[in-house]
């Protein structure tokens, strides 16, 4: 029995290639297919449905239903069995119809007489296209090869609509990858950006579906599949030191030698595809399946068997990575997901960059915004719908990615980005000007970095020095421990190009979202308030004291200032203390030459240090407030989850009543004290804290400039008044007094 359906399967996989063949218009080759599909099959009925839209299906053609329907009937997502199937992406194969759950009637169709129903998602790679139906007058369930047959019609109409066999009028038979699309992601970093799509890893395509030899086919796939094993042991080898790649890998192994995974492809070689066919049908069978776990680990092993069927694919095809194309002009990179080492590798080149995946505090967005390039998040579908060359739009300041955008879009998106490039002519303006407000304070503006490359900024920009350098992008971007000699190098043409100006170089922060590739990862059920940063440092002696004697060494008798992150408590800024007077110690005993003044300070990012003891305020030498992880920690919303991390205002009363609190402690010691996060450079939030008495705020280059403009405009007296008038009426935001009062502003 087997011998005799693998036979009519070959048989119609041949047929559907004489239609792909044929140089029909795209409404002529789907009427073909339901035809000869409802004949292989002895049904009476054969429907194709493609989405129109995201949330519309439409009749696109048929075999036995109502011909004057066609283009007509059209159903929501989840409506009717058509409908669940596109919603759930599962087989609904059904005796009775009519009884069956949801079952909707469309009259127009004249599916009333019929009544078994089996309906397959086409899809591709988890990206839906529509559903394949047939019916038949008998009340019967179809069998498991009858299933698989229209599972196979169904992914040869997804391959034939990625080429654009099946163009034709109205919506539904628009060209692939021709419209315009809106797509919704996460602000990971600021800005706007126009270009276009640079693929990270171009999608590869399957040209050849059938296999008439299915020996060669078997032979092909079996020498694909050792060359796989070889290059992933290949790959173990030489990760062997790195535990997290060695955890990928192992998995990647399992895949490879998985005797399921390989018979299953056999099987499908042995019903009529071509190598390549199967196993791309074994990847979105798989896909369709693990999409649907709820368990983190099976979607995390979903990326795994992604990456390895795809490796398998190129393997097959011949296409890798390096296709011979061209980085287009103002390339904007798309990915799932990058890592920061080849996110350098790139560079400045980028004008923006749209993740799939990927964090607001990532390795990614750490370097993008280290480079000031817009990153948006979270932006599903794009691998799917972006080709490269591609006309994009990225709106990092809303989250938006206009992919192939209309005139409307693109003129008023370019209205935009004049007014922005306005803005930025008016704040170039007072570069050179300090921020003195109208009641005559005076605010400190530096800037963060983390890169060489920023250092040019702090002339650009206006800022008066680096009030955050991040030392652990060194770290993050290496596949081994970076060489003290290597640090000290790289910490002192820091120091040379600030030209004098304060740099205040934050010691490694490592742990939470930033794990060191050649560090073993902790499993950590919140690693957010877990053994990152000081902690590290304490427990791993070793590479803090390294930093510092790098630091020291850099600074070869300059000026000197050392911030440690994420303190909780005196005891633990004793401590990292402590190691500073080692590595002070073991300088001077080497005979190398000591900074001319050394400043260690702290950064509160915790509650807890706010009401450390009075001795602690007094002994360290300046604190800067870390307001993203301060406002996390205070309000109880993780930063990186987007149902809670806007949640909460910075303007709120209770968190500036907070800040005040602090502002009051340091004052009473003398301490000097920064803000130093995103709420730094947003003008609003930086003109509120420095009302309340917060003088010294670090921000990003490209906000130096809109933040000094608002704040030469105001009176902070006035600014502080409203603010505790808000405060004393009960608000529960200032935000909307503050707003009031600058729109009164001439």
């Amino acid at each position: 029995m087997p011998n005799t359906f693998e036979s009519e399967s070959r048989k119609l996989l041949g047929r559907l290639r004489d239609t792909m063949a044929d140089k029909a218009a795209g409404q002529e080759r789907l009427d073909k297919i339901t035809h000869l599909t409802a004949d292989s099959m002895g049904t009476e009925v054969c429907s194709i449905y493609l989405f129109r839209d995201d949330e519309t299906l439409e009749l696109c053609a048929t075999q036995g239903l109502n011909p004057e329907s066609v283009h007509q009937t059209r159903m929501k997502l989840g409506e009717g069995l058509v409908g669940r199937v596109a919603r759930t992406g599962k087989v609904i194969n059904a005796a009775d119809a009519p009884s069956a759950k949801g079952f909707r009637y469309m009259p127009e169709t004249g599916e009333e007489i019929y009544s078994s129903f089996l309906g397959v998602p086409i899809q591709r790679l988890g990206e839906k296209l529509g559903v394949l139906v047939v019916q038949s007058k008998e009340a019967r369930e179809f069998s498991a090869d009858e299933i698989y047959a229209l599972e196979v019609v169904a992914m040869v109409l997804a391959e034939m609509a990625e080429l654009g066999a099946f163009v034709g009028e109205g919506a539904a038979l628009q060209a692939r990858h021709t419209q315009s699309v809106l797509i919704r992601g996460v602000t990971a970093q600021e800005g706007t950006a126009e270009g276009h799509i640079w693929l990270h890893e171009p999608r590869v395509v399957v040209t050849n579906l059938v296999g008439d030899d299915p020996a060669k086919e078997h032979a092909r796939l079996t020498e694909a599949v050792e060359n796989l094993r070889v290059s992933v042991d290949q790959l173990m080898a030489v990760a062997s030191g790195d535990t997290e790649q060695v955890q990928v890998l192992e998995a990647y192994r399992m895949f490879a030698n998985s005797k399921g995974w390989l018979r299953r492809m056999e099987e499908n070689i042995d019903r009529g595809l071509s190598a390549e066919a199967a196993v791309e049908k074994e990847q979105s069978d798989v896909r369709a399946r693990m999409l649907q776990a709820t368990d983190a680990y099976l979607r995390e092993r979903l990326h795994d068997l992604d990456d390895l069927s795809n490796r398998l694919l190129r393997i097959l095809t011949g296409q890798g990575t390096q296709t011979g194309a061209e980085l287009p002009e103002n390339p904007i990179l798309v990915a799932r997901n990058i890592g920061p080492g080849e996110l350098l590798e790139y560079g400045r080149q980028l004008r923006g960059i749209i993740l799939e995946e990927g964090s607001v505090g990532s390795h990614a967005a750490i370097v993008a915004r280290a480079l000031a390039i817009p990153l948006v998040i979270g932006a599903k579908r794009i691998q799917n719908e972006a080709l490269n060359g591609d006309h994009v739009m990225v709106d990092g300041d809303q989250g938006i990615v206009h992919l192939r955008p209309d005139d409307t879009v693109v003129n008023a998106f370019r209205d935009k980005m004049a007014m922005q490039a306005k803005a930025q002519e008016r704040y170039a303006s007072i570069r050179d000007k300090s921020a003195v407000t109208l009641c005559g304070k005076t605010i400190r503006l530096d800037m963060n970095a983390g890169l060489m490359a920023d250092l040019p900024s702090l002339e650009s920009s206006g800022a008066e020095g680096v009030g955050l350098f991040r030392t652990e992008l060194q770290f993050l971007v290496r596949s081994q421990m970076p060489k003290r000699t290597e640090l000290a190098a790289l910490y002192s043409r820091v120091l040379d190009a600030a030209q004098g100006k304060r740099v205040v170089f934050r010691t490694l922060d490592i742990g939470s979202d930033k794990v060191l590739p050649y560090m073993q990862a902790q499993d950590e059920p919140n690693p957010a308030l877990g053994w990152r940063a000081i902690r590290v440092g304490l427990d791993k002696p070793g590479v803090m004291r390294m930093q510092l004697q790098a630091l020291l060494r850099a600074a070869n008798g300059r000026p000197l200032s050392i911030m440690f992150p994420f303190v909780a408590q005196y005891e633990e800024y004793t401590a990292a203390r402590a190691e500073v007077n080692k590595a002070i110690a073991r300088e001077t005993k080497l005979g190398h030459a000591l900074p001319e003044k050394l400043e260690i300070g702290a950064m509160l990012e915790t509650p807890s240090l706010a009401f450390a003891c009075k001795k602690f305020y007094e002994e360290v030498e300046f604190l800067s407030i870390g307001g993203n992880d301060l406002k996390q920690f205070f309000f109880a919303a993780d930063r990186e989850n987007e149902r809670v991390r806007r949640r909460y205002d910075t303007l709120n009363v209770s968190f500036l009543s907070f800040i005040e609190d602090i502002i009051a402690r340091c004052k009473a010691t003398n301490t000097r004290l920064s803000f130093c996060g995103e709420d730094a450079g947003r003008p609003v939030e930086a003109l509120c804290l420095a009302a309340i008495g917060l003088h010294s705020l670090s921000m990003r280059p490209a906000s130096v400039g809109p933040v000094k403009h608002l704040l030469r405009r105001c009176n902070l007296d006035d600014v502080r008044k409203v603010i505790h008038d808000a405060q004393d009426a009960g608000e529960q935001s200032v935000r909307p007094a503050v707003m009031e009062y600058l729109r009164g502003l001439s």
